[in-house]
């Protein structure tokens, strides 16, 4: 067991917050909790043109939601904060400068528009990958094309300047990550990357590197999204003299669309009728609203559970696991390389699982909290019992109420299909006489009780059950399908039974 383990997510609160996120958030806290190590949250804002307000309590309810802890964060403080990147502005600047002053950044004081001609100009040359590199930047205009005076006079005039970084021109970048072994990539390949920006920000590269040392991160577990920026990572490590304390790296498989083509994605999710957000999300500039796990019906602890298997596997055929037994089994080297579908039927399977777990009185509440807002009056105790009957076909707390609308509201109209081809002077015969039946019989009406009493009036007319079944469903639910017919009877009382059954005799009536 390693000591002092300290991992961190850090989103940026530029909407809402993607599930891909809640399940790097997951897995960081999976590894902290099974390590006893420390689980950090921090907001990645330096980007502020695209900061949108509410994005950082959405974070934050999202994450509370899912039972994700945070140990230090800008909510529950640390001893390493401020937990905010726009809070720690001024020190980015600083090790900027001593990346200039050791040599491995520069100042870049080159236009748009002298970008875009130098992009030109090499694409004019057939270069595959027109870039600011360790070749084309002797070409432009910066601290390694001018002399120190021309530098010195440009940025004392306020003309506007980035801080690039020096990538060097003949070196292999090795990198082992934990997930998907050791990553070699040439530096002749990639770009001098901007570090500061010429509003005084810096970029995600030089901020989150000097964040995690400053903060002790001891691992990096985030998406793949990011590895192509590792070895930029790994070289600033080296760069600010901090390779000794540099953490380990482990980059997360794609979540893709259900079909496996490519990565999944909002309008995926819109098109094909499924969340793709933890929360409800009200966009507050264009007032788009946009579907969330909770709202639409699913528990945190299915939706953990779900997120936990995308990527990962316990290496046994187990599926169900809580909080605390992921938190037992997990390890990050049982984290796949390779893309995972999002199955969101599977996801329905682990909610209706969840659902039947809850306790019969909550499940119970659920239902009473539906008919309260619907204003639809009831007995506590029959709302007791419907839930009970109805629970095992639950997949969210909606159909609660979707099933079980049928014993608290008696039919106003009648599956018309079902009517013509199954309600005939028979059927009608026979659930008049049963009407009879339980309205004068002593017993209690219970489901049994019911089955004798209708197999009694079956046996004096000889008929058979099967020819009048669903006329006797139609009558006391309006429907063809639906739940168990004689349990159904016991839970609305005998009363509502008669009533029912007489209201289809009349409503449906036909002249024998």
């Amino acid at each position: 067991m390693e000591n002092n383990i300290r991992v961190r997510f850090a989103p940026s609160p530029t909407g809402a917050l993607h599930i891909g996120g809640v399940r790097t958030a997951l897995y960081n806290y999976l590894f902290a909790r099974k390590t006893g190590g420390t689980m950090v949250l921090r907001i990645e804002d330096t980007d502020q043109t695209r900061y949108v307000p509410g994005a950082e309590a959405y974070i934050q309810e999202a994450l509370d939601w899912a039972g994700i802890q945070l140990d230090e964060s800008p909510w529950t403080g640390g001893p390493y904060g401020p937990y905010r990147q726009s809070e720690r502005k001024e020190q980015y600047l600083a090790y900027a400068q001593q990346l200039i002053e050791a040599g491995h950044a520069y100042y870049a004081f080159d236009t748009p528009e002298e970008l875009e001609a130098m992009r030109e100009r090499l694409w004019a040359a057939r270069v595959a990958n027109p870039q600011y590199d360790s070749l084309s930047r002797m070409q432009m205009k910066n601290s390694l094309t001018l002399s120190q005076e021309e530098v010195a006079a440009r940025i004392s005039s306020g003309e506007p300047y980035v801080i690039r970084f020096k990538m060097p021109r003949k070196e292999e970048v090795r990198l082992h990550d934990i997930i998907r072994g050791w990553v070699m990539v040439h530096t002749a390949t990639l770009d001098d990357k901007v570090l500061m920006k010429s509003d005084g920000w810096p970029t995600y590269h030089l901020a989150n590197v000097v964040d995690d040392y400053l903060m002790k991160i001891t691992h990096v577990i985030r998406g793949e999204e990011w590895l192509p920026s590792a070895p930029l990572h790994v070289l600033l490590y080296k760069a600010l003299g901090w390779e000794a304390h540099m953490p380990k790296f482990a980059h997360l498989p794609l979540i893709l669309k259900p079909d496996g083509n490519g990565k999944l994605s909002k309008r995926d999710a819109e098109k094909q009728g499924f969340p793709i957000f933890p929360l409800e999300w009200i966009d507050p500039l264009s007032n788009e609203k946009v579907a969330g796990f909770r709202e639409e019906g699913y528990l945190p602890e299915a939706t953990v559970n779900f997120l936990a298997f995308l990527g990962w596997s316990p290496g046994t055929n187990d599926e169900l696991f809580t909080m605390e037994e992921l938190i037992e089994i997990f390890s990050l080297e049982r984290i796949g390389k390779a893309g995972t579908k999002f199955d969101i039927d599977k996801a329905k399977w682990y909610n209706q699982y969840y659902l039947r777990k809850r306790p019969d009185a909550e499940l119970a509440g659920m239902l009473q909290e539906q008919l309260d807002k619907l204003e639809v009056g009831y007995e506590a105790e029959m709302v007791h019992k419907v839930a009970l009957e109805i629970k095992e076909r639950a997949v969210f707390p909606k159909d609660l109420w979707k099933d079980g609308a049928v014993y608290f509201i008696r039919p106003a109209r009648y599956d018309q299909d079902v009517a013509a081809k199954k309600w005939n002077a028979e059927a009608q015969n026979i659930i008049s006489q049963f009407a009879q039946a339980v309205e004068d019989d002593a017993q209690a009406l219970t489901a049994e009780r019911a089955k004798d009493l209708l197999q009694q009036v079956l046996d004096k007319n000889n008929v058979k059950i099967g020819r009048v079944m669903q006329a006797v469903r139609l009558a006391l639910t309006g429907v063809g399908s639906g739940p168990d017919l004689m349990n159904m009877i016991e839970i609305i009382g005998r009363e509502e039974t008669v009533l029912r059954l007489r209201q289809a005799v009349h409503h449906l009536h036909v002249t024998p």
